[in-house]
């Protein structure tokens, strides 16, 4: 290969990656902003008349609203996806969840007009879910299937990488408005992060429009005249096992990637009494070294396969369940730092990295788009969405943190189980028309 060819590819390779960790990180800073502001403002500022603990349950109700509606976003961008391709559902679904958080900013709040604020807030929250609930399987499929065979995990780790990076400008957008006097705060600080979005959005939407359809794609769906009219539906009929797999598999690393920054933050401020600055400092570190601990896990997976990482960071959450609550309830910031990196960095990484390719290696590509959005997004449902409101409502009702503990275990308990059964598929071909992972024995592979 010439140097000019050489030149060529290295910056398609790059595209390709920027367009899908670029754009996811951008769309999940809108998703994960709402979950930030649930456990800190919206409470006070949307379901006043309530006390305390029940607008925080309120608040997180809303946040769960956006999981509904995920799975009715899967499903629908997830068709569209498989019967037209895979850049124009990334474009469209970046632009519905950047106009949910916008318009969020601009919502007026209970004090102005009364019930109609809540309502809003959650017309809102469905736009932002339906946009969700295919983004993330759109951004790793378009990933995965432009990635060399054998780095195919890698790749695809590019995608809950970018989700994390979302994770932190969040963080650190509410860790910025604040430092400002509380009545600033509440007046008018909270809607600087919606409103910036605006901006974020357009330069994704920038990166996204400039690259092009998939090979795979191209290769095994259009030109193998394989287009399906209800791949979603073919994809659960056809592959069972795998649809059922992605939901287990889902229970620990969205259940426990919510419980710990969504929940955990607010029973550290709220419960615990740590300064807001202190526990959002510590939560950011957390995500910061997550970034690395992600693609590190990643491309392990290309290595050792995907089941031996995937089952690694869900027994490592049942195994943290109760030491986290021990840590932050030291309210020493090192310690609370240390149970953050420990839940984002080990237990969510180890699961996050290998997911992405491991999920799309579970479906064909004539239904890859529709099997993966659909059964992740119910898997959102079941296990991310109910993660803060259950465990603020255990928190509510028996007043300490060791049923909380327990719901943690029992949702790890559920993906090692998942794990267990479903297929080994990172040596797989994914440009073949049939899962041959579905009849496969279970059994943990042997080390490549």
């Amino acid at each position: 290969m010439t140097e000019m060819a050489k030149d060529g590819a290295s910056k398609s390779r790059l595209r390709v990656i920027l367009a899908a960790s670029i754009g996811s990180a951008l769309e999940w800073y809108d998703f994960f902003l709402y979950g930030t502001a649930a456990a800190l403002v919206f409470g006070e500022l949307f379901f006043p008349k309530s006390d305390p603990v029940v607008g925080t349950l309120l608040s997180f109700l809303t946040f769960g609203v956006g999981f509904v509606v995920r799975p009715l976003g899967g499903l629908l961008f997830g068709i569209l996806g498989d019967r037209y391709g895979r850049k124009p559902v990334l474009v469209a679904t970046l632009l519905m969840i950047g106009i949910g958080t916008t318009a969020i900013g601009f919502l007026p709040t209970y004090a102005q007009i009364g019930a109609w604020a809540p309502i809003l807030l959650v017309a809102m929250r469905v736009v932002q879910g339906l946009g969700a609930g295919a983004e993330y399987g759109g951004a790793v499929i378009y990933l995965v299937e432009n990635a060399p065979p054998k780095h195919r995990g890698l790749w695809g780790g590019f995608a809950p990488l970018g989700v994390s990076v979302g994770n932190l400008l969040a963080a650190g957008a509410f860790a910025l408005v604040t430092m400002l006097p509380r009545e600033d705060l509440m007046n008018w600080g909270w809607r600087l992060p919606f409103l910036a979005s605006f901006l974020l959005i357009l330069v994704g939407i920038f990166v996204r429009i400039r690259v092009t359809e998939t090979p795979v794609y191209t290769d095994a769906v259009v030109a193998r005249g394989k287009v399906e009219s209800n791949p979603a539906m073919e994809a659960l009929r056809r592959h069972p096992r795998n649809f059922f797999v992605v939901l287990g598999a889902r229970m620990a690393e969205n259940g426990l990637g919510y419980f710990f920054p969504v929940f955990g933050l607010s029973y550290i401020i709220n419960t615990v009494g740590v300064p807001k600055s202190d526990a959002l400092s510590a939560l950011m570190l957390a995500f910061t070294i997550e970034l690395f601990a992600i693609l590190g896990f990643a491309a392990l997976s290309d290595r050792i396969g995907r089941r031996p990482v995937y089952m690694f960071g869900a027994l490592a959450g049942v195994a943290l369940a109760f030491p986290f609550f021990w840590m932050v309830g030291t309210k020493q910031w090192i310690m609370i730092a240390l149970a953050f990196i420990l839940a984002r960095a080990v237990v969510t990484a180890a699961m996050f990295g290998p997911q992405a390719a491991y999920f799309a290696e579970l479906f064909p590509p004539q239904r890859r788009f529709a099997g993966f959005a659909f059964a992740r997004e119910l898997g959102s449902l079941l296990s991310g969405g109910p993660a803060p409101f259950v465990a603020t409502a255990l928190v509510a009702a028996y007043g300490t943190w060791w049923p909380v503990a327990c719901y943690a275990m029992f949702l790890s308990a559920c993906t090692v189980v998942a794990i267990w059964i479903g297929p080994e598929t990172y040596r797989e071909d994914i440009e073949a028309n049939e899962a041959a992972t579905d009849e496969l024995p279970s059994a943990m592979p042997a080390r490549a």
